[in-house]
This record gives structure tokens, C-alpha cells and sequence, in this order.
């Protein structure tokens, strides 16, 4: 039976899921960069009180809290995403998500405050990292299962445009405030900013309707009491390959978008501006890019784009760093866009890639988890220890063998993968054939 109200079109409720699941993930990861930008950039004197290297490797730190903090975010949202819907838990990220960067534009710095200032500075960190680890899951759950599973790749990628475009947005509103005055108040501006982009995304998704695949398990009875339970039991093994296949995309990603300005600035002595101009371009490709990717993967397989991209990673990690170390704007700004475009390849069907190995009653929390864990062994740390070794080496050698050794670790993990037949799942299959009934119907 269709979960889809009577007289309703499908295809239009489909085009407004994705854009809500769209503008959705860009204002949350417009907040998450920001915090990026600003802690390689003014968080180390502002909120640290410490020296330059030390400021930095402090103020990555409070960075990798709010990385530790996903996969909790991804436990509690996935919860109530499997239990309740989609559509609210992901009205409550942006909310949790939106609130901790506004008043991060307000919080006073060391200098007024004292230790009060890096504490809750660190707080607020973990609210965000709470907040984007319960997006992800409800956000490329909701455009993918709108969608026909022979176009599940492109529909999950949709939402994983958030990334670029809110890199490009968060890094650009950073540019246009770095001037004289930027570490006294202009670094504040695009973190209040942040108020307006929430009334945005509230209205847009307050308008969208529940998925269709979820709809079915909500109609059956067959809601998962404990989904994360559940998902332990059952597919633990599932979380942990989707961890693992994420250490080729995650880790080298946050050097290539993070790190990059500190090693642009203080290593070679780079203009900030000039740097943040070519990290916005770059991302603006992605914006083409990542759903290119996603669309690929449903014709030729998303194993196999992944892993060409995993493979493309590795390869690229010392001609990465010869790129930035010429100095040279062009050869920088190269460096910069192949490193994301690499980046691409796997960000663009990894969402369905990861997605596909749970069931529609724990796919939240399944996929959210296995997404999000990463984020502690990967995402997290990378600017941290790429940070250390460049203080204790001054050097990039021992940085690009790590990032050849987590492409290593991701091939082998995607050897691991495979897609969990749709036939086995009720809620897909139902959803499918309401959309083939749908389809058929126009035809005739």
C-alpha cells in the first residue's frame, strides 16, 4: 500500500526532500567548518593564551572533542530517527547544531574571562559534534529513500553537497571578514551569522514529509525498540567496515581543508587570504563533484568509484605536499582542488555505500554510527597529529605515509563491503514497488 497521500505527486515531494535534506546539511556544516577555520586560524591566542604551535595544538584539540562527540550524537538521534521518524530528529540537529555556533560568536575570550573561556569554549564544541553526529544519518536517509534504488547513489549524494557548499559559504564569510580587525570582532561575525541560515533550514524542513521506506515500518509495526542494541547484535560487523572505509576519505579530508592552513601560514608562509580564496574554489567544485560521483556509482558500481578514489588518495600523498611546498599561487591552488576532487570520488556514494549495508529499521543508527565512529579515529585526530609531527619534524614525509597508510586501511575495509539485498528488506521492497506503480502509471 502507498505511504504517499492520495493526490499528492510523488516526484514533487521527492524534489522537496532532497533540498530540505540539502540546505540542511550545508547550514550544519557551514557551523562545524567555521569552527575548523577558526581554530587553525584565531582560537589558539584568542581562547588559549599559549604560544603559536602550542595555541594551535590546543585549540585542535577542543576540535577533535567535537569530533568524539558524533558518534554519541549519531547514538541519540539515531534513536529517536528509527523510533520516531526522520524528519523531527533531524529538526532537533539543526536546532542543537545552530544554537552552540550562535553563541560561540558570543562567548568572551581569555583575556575577559579566564579559564572560563576555553571550558566552555569546549562545551559548546561538544554541542555541535552532538548536533552533526545525528544529521548525517537522517539527512541522506531522508533524499535516499525518496529515491528509486538505481538512483540511490545520486539522491544520497545530494545531501553530502552540504559539505563543499558549506566549506565554500564558512570559509568565504571568514575571507570577507580577515581583515585588520579580524581577530577583535570579525572573526565573530560569521558564527552569529549562523542565526539566520537556521530560520532557513527550520522552514524548509518543517515542510517535508516523512520517508517512504520508513512510513512502511512505522505502518507494518515492525519499529525497532532499541535500535542501537539491535544494530550491535546484529551488525556490528557492518558499523565496523563502514568505520574503517571512511579512514581514506576522513583523515586526509580535515588535512587538506584544516591543517593546510596552518601548514600554509606558518610552514610556508602563505597569505591567509590567498589561502582561503583557493580552499573556496576548491570546494566550490565539489558542488559538481560529489553528486557527479554519487550518479557514477549507480552506473558503474560504488565499490568501484570508491575504490578508485581511495586509490587516487594514496597515491597523491606526497605530490600533495610537493604541490603547496613550490609556493607558487597556481601549483598551490592545483594542490588544493585535486586533493578534494580525490576526496570526491569517495564522499559522492559512500553515503549509500554505507547506507545499503543496514535495513530500514536501523539504517539511522546503523549508518549514523559507522559514519560517525570515524570521526574519533580518523577526522579528529588527523590535524592533531599532522600538527605534531610538522612541530617535531618540520617536515610533511611522515604526514603523507599517513595518509598513504589510511588508504591502506580503507581498500582493505571496502574488499569487506557488500550491499544488503533490497528483496530482504519489507520497507524497501514495499517502497520500490509504489514507486514503479507510480512510474508506470505516468508512462501509461
Amino acid at each position: 500500500m502507498s505511504t504517499v497521500p492520495a493526490g499528492v505527486d510523488r516526484r514533487a515531494l521527492k524534489r522537496r526532500a532532497v533540498v530540505a535534506s540539502t540546505v540542511g546539511t550545508t547550514i550544519e556544516w557551514y557551523d562545524f567548518f567555521l569552527y575548523n577555520t577558526a581554530a587553525a586560524l584565531v582560537f589558539g591566542p584568542l581562547f588559549f593564551n599559549n604560544s603559536e604551535a602550542g595555541g594551535v595544538l590546543l585549540a585542535f584539540s577542543t576540535q577533535f572533542v567535537g569530533f568524539a562527540a558524533r558518534p554519541i550524537g549519531a547514538a541519540i538521534f539515531g534513536h529517536y530517527g528509527d523510533r520516531i521518524g526522520r524528519k523531527y530528529s533531524l529538526v532537533a540537529t539543526l536546532l542543537l547544531m545552530g544554537g552552540a555556533t550562535v553563541i560561540i560568536g558570543l562567548l568572551p575570550t581569555y583575556e575577559t574571562i579566564g579559564v572560563a573561556a576555553p571550558i566552555i569554549l569546549t562545551l559548546l564544541r561538544i554541542l555541535q559534534g552532538i548536533g552533526v553526529g545525528g544529521e548525517w544519518g537522517g539527512s541522506v536517509l531522508m533524499a535516499m529513500e525518496w529515491g528509486h534504488r538505481r538512483q540511490r547513489g545520486l539522491m544520497a549524494a545530494w545531501p553530502q553537497t552540504g559539505v563543499p557548499i558549506g566549506l565554500a559559504l564558512g570559509t568565504a564569510v571568514v575571507y570577507f571578514f580577515s581583515g585588520p580587525e579580524f581577530l577583535e570582532w570579525g572573526w565573530r561575525v560569521p558564527f552569529i551569522a549562523s542565526v539566520v541560515l537556521i530560520g532557513i533550514g527550520l522552514w524548509v524542513r518543517l515542510t517535508v514529509l516523512e520517508s517512504p521506506a520508513f512510513a512502511q515500518v512505522k505502518t507494518s509495526g515492525k519499529v525497532a525498540k532499541l535500535p542501537l542494541v539491535e544494530t550491535l547484535q546484529t551488525q556490528w560487523r557492518d558499523v565496523l567496515k563502514a568505520l574503517l572505509v571512511r579512514t581514506a576519505e576522513q583523515a586526509p579530508f580535515y588535512l587538506f581543508t584544516s591543517f593546510v592552513l596552518v601548514y600554509g601560514t606558518q610552514k610556508l608562509k602563505l597569505e591567509r587570504s590567498d589561502l582561503l580564496l583557493y580552499l573556496i574554489i576548491a570546494a566550490c567544485i565539489g558542488i559538481v563533484s560529489v553528486p557527479f560521483f554519487g550518479w557514477l556509482s549507480d552506473r558503474i558500481g560504488r565499490r568501484l568509484v570508491y575504490g578508485i578514489g581511495v586509490v587516487l588518495t594514496g597515491l597523491y600523498a606526497f605530490p600533495y605536499f610537493a604541490l603547496l611546498d613550490t609556493r607558487v599561487g597556481g601549483l598551490v591552488l592545483l594542490g588544493m582542488i585535486l586533493g578534494l576532487v580525490f576526496h570526491d570520488m569517495m564522499y559522492g556514494p559512500q553515503a549509500a555505500l554505507i547506507s545499503e549495508s543496514f535495513g530500514t529499521g536501523i539504517r539511522y543508527t546503523g549508518a549514523g554510527l559507522g559514519y560517525q565512529l570515524a570521526s574519533i579515529t580518523a577526522g579528529g585526530p588527523a590535524p592533531l597529529i599532522a600538527a605534531a609531527i610538522l612541530a617535531a619534524t618540520g617536515s610533511s614525509f611522515w604526514i603523507s605515509i599517513y595518509i598513504l597508510a589510511c588508504a591502506v586501511v580503507s581498500l582493505l575495509a571496502l574488499l569487506t563491503m557488500h550491499p544488503r539485498d533490497p528483496a530482504l528488506d519489507e520497507a524497501d521492497q514495499a517502497s520500490e514497488e509504489d514507486q514503479d506503480a507510480v512510474r508506470g502509471g505516468a508512462q501509461a
